[in-house]
């Protein structure tokens, strides 16, 4: 396979420079610029109407220059004295012009201030407001989940990881697509947008912090470049990629993913398994779904458990994890369960137990 170097890599990526940001989830609100739009509306009619208001008593105003005030003159006072300049230039001279300006022009100059300064304080405050959001987010996230890909790989493995108990605080997606950022936003995950390639990227997604991250991009090349990134950043982190092709998984563990999973032959397995076992097709797929039905979940020996076999235990155990090897649970090597074993048990997960990673069912609270 060959790989595209770096500096193409920046190039492409210098587009998306101005999209480099964090954005939180927040509560479904009017667009800006449609809140800024209606406001600046308003304060055009305010004017429109204390100019009308002005032309309908115009022979109660004087002007300084030509003694006439025409419709021209009105829009001009209106400007100047809503926006309280008042040149003087043009001045209610009769007590019934002077009374509207006191009951009529007056309320109407105040509304127009508070219009414009309203919105531009609303502006300043929001921004105020979103930087100490993304302050406290930064300073209190830690051993997260991030995941690069919010396709339907990357959707899928946050819903089974969530479904385990993990909190959608917890949870960061990456991508370069801005609407893409929004859909994860609009779900309740805080997005970073951005190639995920770059460690200034991956920087902004607290990666160095995290726990877990899972790697579902859509090109094979991109996914090795994430994984050197990533693994370069947090050298301790769980790392879990997809590839397409079958070839290059080889590839992706040699740059630091703990697992790789290749999803066009895991589907083809599974589609191979329905066909020929369509009730075997369902028991695998209510496997590897997450939360509801079968559970297969990977938790520690308890101490009640040491010195037992697989088979003893109340769990159906089907492997166990000693050290870095993976045995099956009638492999002679496992012998006796010890206390720094851990086991890959299936379990039943009904609505009203709930299943969170590395322990047993707990009840749902």
């Amino acid at each position: 396979m060959k790989l595209p170097g770096r500096d193409v890599i920046a190039r492409e990526a210098d587009e998306h420079l101005v999209m480099q940001r964090v954005k939180l989830p927040r509560k479904v609100v009017e667009h800006p610029f449609r809140q800024v739009a209606k406001r600046l509306s308003v304060a055009l009619l305010v004017l429109a109407a204390t100019a009308m208001i002005v032309y309908a008593d115009r022979d109660g105003y004087n002007d300084s220059s030509d003694d006439s005030v025409d419709f021209l003159d009105t829009w001009y006072y209106a400007t100047v004295t809503l926006s309280t300049t008042g040149y003087g230039d043009i001045t209610p001279v009769t007590d019934v012009a002077r009374l509207t300006n006191i009951f009529v022009i007056t309320p109407l100059r105040v509304l127009f201030l508070i219009i414009l300064v309203g919105t531009t304080l609303e502006v300043l405050t929001e921004r105020t407001r979103e930087e100490w959001r993304l302050n406290r987010w930064r300073s209190t996230l830690r051993d997260h989940v991030v995941v690069v890909g919010f396709g339907t790989k990357g959707r899928s493995a946050i819903q089974t990881v969530c479904a385990t108990g993990l909190k959608k605080e917890q949870v960061v997606v990456v991508d370069p697509s801005s609407k893409v950022i929004d859909a994860a936003t609009a779900e309740g995950y805080a997005g970073v947008m951005g190639d995920a390639t770059r460690s200034d990227v991956l920087k902004r997604a607290e990666v160095h912090k995290a726990r877990k991250i899972i790697i579902a991009t859509q090109r094979d090349d991109t996914a090795v470049l994430v994984t050197l990134t990533a693994r370069q950043l947090n050298k301790g982190a769980k790392i879990v990629a997809a590839v397409r092709e079958e070839e290059n998984a080889p590839l992706l563990k040699q740059s630091g993913a703990d697992a790789v999973i290749t999803s066009a032959s895991a589907a083809g397995r599974l589609l191979g398994l329905s066909v020929l076992s369509p009730a075997a097709g369902m028991v695998m797929e209510d496997l590897i779904q997450q939360g509801s039905g079968l559970d297969i979940v990977e938790r520690p020996v308890i101490k009640a458990e040491v010195g037992k076999s697989p088979r003893e235990t109340e769990d159906l155990v089907v492997s166990v994890v000693r050290g870095h090897r993976v045995l099956g649970y009638d492999d002679p090597a496992v012998g006796k369960l010890e206390l720094t074993d851990r086991l890959i048990t299936i379990v039943r997960v009904t609505p009203g137990t709930q299943v969170a990673p590395d322990i047993r069912p707990l009840p749902h609270t």
